[in-house]
């Protein structure tokens, strides 16, 4: 049955980092509503918070008895609202998938099944699932703890390292440990498989051409489906930094909205095409050897940077109440206006980015008063969180000056 007016609803995001604070800081813009976070921990992107509470930090939370039992107490403490569930982790979206008819009844969410949450998961068969589709993606073979020694690769160095089981390597710690690798000779490469294989992880390896180009070369596209299988929100971003962090490296720091209606319509056709529902985001870059964007991954769920949608007016949460609780029929949008969106300050965008026409734009968005922030909230001002935000644009400040660069073996 459909409705019209909103119901009376608590959000309830699974995580407490950043993502988690974006998706709660648009539930507040669109509806002046206070999430509910649960997660493992207690992270300081939602601390000290207004608009979201961790009502839960469980450390066992990714054991499917404790998710479910965890959930389920805490929708039995709140008789009378809608619970919307929203998944801000890829651990958490795996948790759900297998969980969800235990917790249909007591929340409203979008999940996709487990089959088709493992055929896009795990990176191998998620390029498999590619090539079906017609979408290019680098040069990419894997290695076992069995092969890695004796690996034969089908392309040049430099060479790309990162985890096919990326849940599974956040647990794992190793010295050096970084979220992606750069190998750029042999030597280097078999020191970096021999370190990861070391450690707890004992999961294959993706290893893949290096696609030339600076940061900015890097595409993000976060969309929603609905429940009808069909995309109703497709926002591109450009991205003119990311971090350079060991924990960070890959993920964005500074983007700038725009607008391809070409890879759109490839990306809702595979969308679509594979039956997809809820929040997803897909990284890719430019490669200037063909022209042609060269799929990396997706994230069955919205990205860690998405809040630039809402920031450029599309605001994330909207379309999932629209959809799950309102049960709207919501046509397809492709968002179109520019913001500047970062996590990190104006000089450390300036300094570091190399492209004088991305700088000039991101000038001219300041100036133009489209600039934001999203951990930066004028309506969520303990001063606790002041001070926690200062802190940490001093240490990107920091970061950047000592890490800017290096994806090798080395602190």
């Amino acid at each position: 049955m459909r409705t019209t007016s909103v119901p009376d609803f608590l959000p309830v995001l699974l995580g407490s980092d950043m993502n988690v604070y974006g998706m709660a800081r648009s539930f507040h813009e669109a509806y002046g509503v206070t999430s509910a976070a649960i997660g493992k921990g207690r992270l300081n992107a939602t601390a000290h918070s207004r608009i979201v509470t961790v009502e839960v930090a469980e450390p066992n939370l990714e054991d499917d008895q404790v998710f479910c039992r965890t959930l389920l107490r805490f929708a039995e403490q709140h008789p009378g609202r809608e619970l919307l569930l929203v998944s801000c982790g890829d651990n958490y979206s795996k948790l759900l998938a297998r969980n969800q008819d235990a917790l249909r009844g007591a929340y409203r969410f979008r999940c996709i099944g487990e089959p088709l949450l493992l055929r896009l998961s795990m990176k191998e068969s998620f390029y498999q699932v590619c090539q079906e589709h017609g979408f290019a993606f680098p040069q990419t073979t894997t290695c076992s703890p069995e092969t890695y020694r004796d690996v034969k690769l089908p392309f040049g160095f430099p060479v790309i390292i990162k985890p096919s089981n990326s849940v599974a390597y956040w647990n794992c710690s190793f010295p050096h440990k970084k979220k992606v690798f750069v190998a750029q000779n042999r030597q280097e490469f078999d020191a970096i498989l021999a370190a990861i294989y070391g450690s707890s992880y004992q999961d294959h390896l993706i290893l893949q051409e290096y696609i030339p180009g600076d940061d900015s070369a890097m595409r993000v596209m976060n969309c929603y489906c609905g429940g009808d299988g069909k995309v109703k929100l497709m926002a591109l971003g450009r991205t003119l930094l990311e971090e350079h962090s060991p924990e960070g490296i890959g993920s964005y720091a500074a983007i700038i909205s725009s607008r391809d209606e070409a890879v759109s319509q490839q990306i809702r056709a595979f969308l679509e095409g594979v039956g997809y529902v809820g929040f997803a985001n897909f990284d890719m870059k430019l490669d200037p050897r063909d022209g042609r964007y060269k799929l990396f991954e997706m994230n069955l769920r919205q990205g860690r940077s998405s809040y630039y949608v809402t920031a450029a007016g599309y605001n994330m949460a909207r379309w999932l109440v629209d959809d799950v609780l309102l049960e709207k029929d919501l046509p397809l949008t492709i968002a179109e206006n520019q913001v500047l969106w970062s996590i990190i300050p104006k000089d450390v965008i300036f300094h570091y980015v190399q492209d004088e026409e991305l700088k000039r734009q991101a000038r001219q968005l300041i100036r133009e008063g489209k600039y934001c922030q999203s951990m930066r909230y004028g309506a969520d001002t303990f001063r606790k969180r002041f001070v926690q935000f200062h802190l940490s644009q001093m240490n990107y400040r920091k970061k950047y000056k000592q890490c800017f660069g290096n994806k090798s073996l080395r602190d």
